[in-house]
């Protein structure tokens, strides 16, 4: 077995697969495999779960959930609440309920260069994240604060409009390194491309983390290695290389043949996948399945005149058997969903309206809407129009490839024609996706966090364009001052069950007016070697590379 092993490792090497001296026999190199590579590295542009996977050797958000989904601190020092007067309410202008916020940033806390983490980093970062024009994925948070306070070079204060449930959680605020973007960000409108996160990528003054970037070659692996100017305790690797590999098969083979250590479960093996690699019994991995808060969903373009029908989009999850499919993929290991609440959080609504398989009814909707089926039974609408779809998703990732045949196959025997187009990770996302450019259905995966309002995705002021840079994630052009309205009462409710009543609102609202088709709730597979303790999978979007410091290797 073992010079078999070396001869698959060999020939991968020579077809470009694994990067020399990946496997070291001391564990001292750890090669993680992920299946995307990033298509920024700017921590406030984007929200590509690859970027943040990364980003998560080499920065450290203030707040986070942590794996028993409790926020904490990271670069701050202590968490601010009402109970401790480091959050205090206060009245504003018009008798609107602010709050005012103070937190300090670790002492030890310093850029890669040695330039210290600072308060101007802070200003900056506001500066940045509140102009229209920086194309920043969450720009509501900055425009909400009101003011800063910088009290000293460490700590500050934060003067937001209004008093949410969770209004100390500032984990999207994500620092800039003053010192060395301000001249990138000269023309806010082209900030997206001249930042140095994408000009001068391994910069080491751009990181604060246990590590910082130290290469990167676009679309196949970034290394990391220790960044010595790290506050926190020392990290066990002298060096981590994240290899990008899009599809299934290879991941596997580079696995096997020790091109790589281990998968992320975060954007690695699939479910089915590795529920095939788990019944070849491979004893020098174990799987850990981590059922958490990411849910496949297919996104409907509302500005495809045939989708904007509301009667349309719940015929194609009538007509979609969403139970066969599932349960032939994942074999159990993950549900349905019903909503894009998991119900392992605690605002679930146990009693959401759901879409059984019932091509019956879908075609009855169909009919309501216009679309008649023909002689051959392809549907068209009162214009002869026929009804036509395109299906798009991220190339490679199998389990994705069999839903979109599924869904094709389910949805032609309604009479609808489907032609399927898909595009590499970083295509898909950073362009197609982002800019609210596929023509009618895209499917892929939303990451979510503990009880996260789904402002920036289903928000009406929310939809990228070219006017706001694309900054915002209602990929799909959803609108609706019903979903504002609850969005708005949600966040500013602290009392939980008056707040519990408005979830539920929301989700029913969410069932009938489908701005995405539920699929399943993911179980991500972590693919480890048995050596490697420490790591923790969480369960929602803040990957387990946040606490890398706890990863060591153990014979």
């Amino acid at each position: 077995m073992r010079s078999c092993r070396r001869l698959a490792f060999g020939l991968l090497l020579l077809l470009g697969l694994v990067l020399p001296g990946a496997a070291q026999a001391a564990h001292d190199q750890l090669v993680i495999g992920i299946s995307q590579f990033p298509s920024t590295f700017n921590p406030l542009i984007d929200t590509m779960a690859a970027r943040d996977y990364i980003l998560g050797l080499a920065r450290r958000p203030f707040t986070v959930y942590d794996k028993n989904w409790q926020l904490v601190c990271m670069l701050c020092v202590r968490l601010p609440t009402l109970e401790n007067r480091m959050a205090i309410p206060e009245t504003l202008p018009g008798g609107r309920i602010g709050v005012a916020i103070t937190y300090t940033i670790q002492p030890g806390a310093t850029w890669g260069d040695g330039v210290p983490v600072t308060t101007d980093d802070v200003l900056f970062t506001w500066k940045v994240g509140r102009h229209p024009q920086s194309g920043v994925a969450n720009g509501e948070l900055f425009r909400r604060i009101l003011s800063i306070d910088a009290k000293d070079s460490k700590t500050f204060t934060l003067h937001f409009d209004r008093l949410t449930f969770d209004y100390n959680a500032i984990n999207d605020f994500r620092l800039l390194p003053a010192h060395l973007e301000k001249a990138a960000f000269a023309n806010p409108a082209e900030y997206r491309n001249k930042s140095l996160y994408e000009t001068d990528t391994t910069n080491p003054g751009l990181y604060y983390g246990p590590y910082k970037v130290t290469k990167v070659v676009r679309g196949q692996y970034v290394v990391l290695e220790p960044n010595p100017t790290w506050w926190g305790r020392r990290p066990a690797f002298s060096r981590i290389i994240i290899k990008a590999i899009e599809t299934t098969p290879a991941l596997e083979a580079n696995l096997l043949a020790g091109g790589i250590d281990m998968i992320a479960g975060e954007l690695g093996m699939t479910v089915d996948a590795a529920l095939a690699f788990e019944r070849r019994k491979r004893p020098e991995w174990k799987i850990i399945y981590k059922p958490g808060l990411t849910y496949d969903h297919i996104t409907v373009n509302m500005d495809n005149p045939a989708l904007a029908d509301r009667r349309v989009r719940q015929a194609l999850l009538y007509g979609l058997d969403r139970q066969s499919m599932v349960q032939q993929i994942f074999h159990g290991k993950q549900a349905v969903a019903n909503s894009l609440v998991n119900p392992l959080d605690w605002c679930a609504d146990p009693h959401v309206k759901t879409y059984p398989f019932d091509p019956v009814k879908a075609g009855r909707l169909l009919d309501a809407a216009g679309w008649k089926p023909g002689p051959n039974g392809q549907r068209r609408n009162a214009k002869g129009e026929k009804l036509e779809l395109e299906l798009m998703t991220t190339a490679g990732i199998r389990y994705r490839e069999v839903m979109e045949l599924v869904a094709q196959q389910d949805w032609k025997r309604l009479g609808i024609d489907v032609s399927l187009r898909n595009q590499p990770a970083r295509t898909f996302f950073g362009e197609t996706v982002l800019k609210h450019a596929f023509p009618s259905l895209a499917l892929f995966a939303w990451m979510s966090s503990p009880e996260n309002v789904p402002r920036l995705t289903l928000y009406s002021d929310m939809v990228p364009s070219k006017q706001n840079n694309f900054a915002g994630e209602n990929v799909g052009g959803y609108k609706n001052p019903q979903m504002d309205r609850l969005i708005d009462a949600i966040e500013v409710q602290l009392d939980r069950d008056r707040r519990r009543a408005l979830w539920y609102q929301l989700q029913e609202l969410y069932a009938e007016d489908l701005p995405d088709l539920p699929l399943t709730f993911r179980a991500d597979p972590f693919v480890l070697p048995k050596w490697l303790k420490g790591v923790e999978p969480t369960g929602h979007q803040y990957p387990t590379t946040l606490w890398v410091e706890d990863w060591r290797a153990e014979e």
